[in-house]
């Protein structure tokens, strides 16, 4: 008597009479066949039919008390239950197959010591095997009950966490959307306060960038491809405002536009090298965005020629920060985010990051 799958179980008979189970009740009466055979007298599909019923039967019973009565009180163990009435119905199993095969004899199969020795050797290996199979039986089905257990504890465990990380993930998106959107509203205000001629032309780039822009914030992924776009689109809008001192070049293999990152990952950096590169700078500068695969890891770059890496200042804005941290969340330690001084000055944000997914469900699986 094996245990069942417990992730799919069957019902009914096909539960009872699952194929470990049955191998199992066919492995025992062949043992016994092959004990018996040798000095059996009667026809061998009698010894055949005693012995099938028997362990089918047993099994039989041994699967309807799993799970009837559906309640037992609280004193009774249900493994206890299952024990003791398969012992009880082993005696009278053989009798039933013995009186079953030996009713067309003249004589009662009880008074003939033949017959009654070969009752009294079926009732006792009975007895002797059928409780140590039933108790192999439960400890292994108990083992499945607890791999099945854990194994569902540990997915709820994995859901829950990406749950976590979903809603930190979202959480930090949103930190990012205002970020953005004040920033460059702030530049329009400033086209607008000094009485700029582009202040018109800016507001409508940047109201058609929005239009856009806008309904791609609150989704969990974004890929290359949507993040140049949403890099050009605002590259235009601060060119508008800064036609003199800002110009800017986009290069990105083919292969590399449908790779998933977290949305505004390339605009986070850009914006940022206008805010803290170019913005500051009297002469303005030139931004280069270059995308490129290198083997299992997309590396992405967004070098500004503007005034560097300010000496003594903590950081450039709470955009890189929180890009760190979205990018910790999606990708693991297997990211990476660098700043480094580009000669005679200027500054090369590096983005790294694999090119699929961390499955993390997978790991806690």
């Amino acid at each position: 008597m094996q245990v069942l799958d417990p992730s799919n179980p069957p019902r009914g008979l096909a539960r009872i009479y699952a194929w470990p189970r049955l191998r199992v009740a066919l492995i025992v009466s062949l043992v016994i066949y092959l004990l018996l055979a040798g000095n059996w007298e009667a026809s061998y599909w009698v010894l055949i039919g005693r012995l099938l019923f028997i362990t089918l039967s047993c099994l039989l019973l041994f699967g309807i008390l799993e799970r009837w009565p559906p309640r037992l009180p609280a004193f009774v163990a249900r493994w206890v239950l299952q024990i003791v009435v398969v012992e009880l119905w082993i005696p009278l199993a053989v009798f039933i197959s013995y009186r079953t095969t030996t009713g067309h004899l003249e004589v009662p199969f009880w008074r003939d010591p033949n017959h009654l020795e070969g009752f009294a050797f079926f009732c006792i290996v009975g007895l002797l095997i059928a409780p140590w199979i039933m108790v192999t039986s439960l400890l292994r089905q108990i083992r499945g009950e607890a791999r099945t257990q854990a194994l569902g504890f540990a997915l709820e465990r994995s859901r829950l966490e990406r749950n976590l990380l979903d809603s930190r993930l979202r959480l930090l998106t949103a930190q990012v959307e205002p970020h953005f959107l004040f920033n460059t509203l702030a530049n329009v205000r400033e086209l607008v306060d000094s009485g700029s001629p582009q202040a018109s032309q800016v507001l409508g780039s940047l109201i058609s960038y929005l239009r856009a822009a806008v309904p791609r914030l609150n989704e969990p992924v974004s890929t290359i491809a949507r993040e140049l776009e949403l890099v050009r689109s605002y590259l235009q809008v601060m060119q508008m405002r800064i036609p003199d001192r800002l110009q800017f070049m986009i290069d990105a293999d083919p292969e590399t536009l449908s790779l998933q990152c977290p949305p505004m990952t390339l605009l986070t950096l850009v914006e940022n090298a206008v805010r803290h590169g170019i913005d500051p700078s009297e002469e303005g500068g030139r931004i280069e965005v270059r995308v490129e695969r290198q083997d299992d890891h997309c590396r992405a770059r967004v070098i500004d020629s503007g005034v560097g890496l300010q000496s003594g200042s903590e950081g450039l804005g709470t955009g890189l920060e929180t890009l760190r941290e979205r990018l910790q969340l999606m990708f693991g330690e297997r990211a990476s985010l660098r700043l480094s001084e580009v000669q005679p000055h200027g500054v090369c944000a590096e983005l790294r990051f694999p090119t699929q997914l961390q499955d993390k469900e997978a790991t806690d699986d």
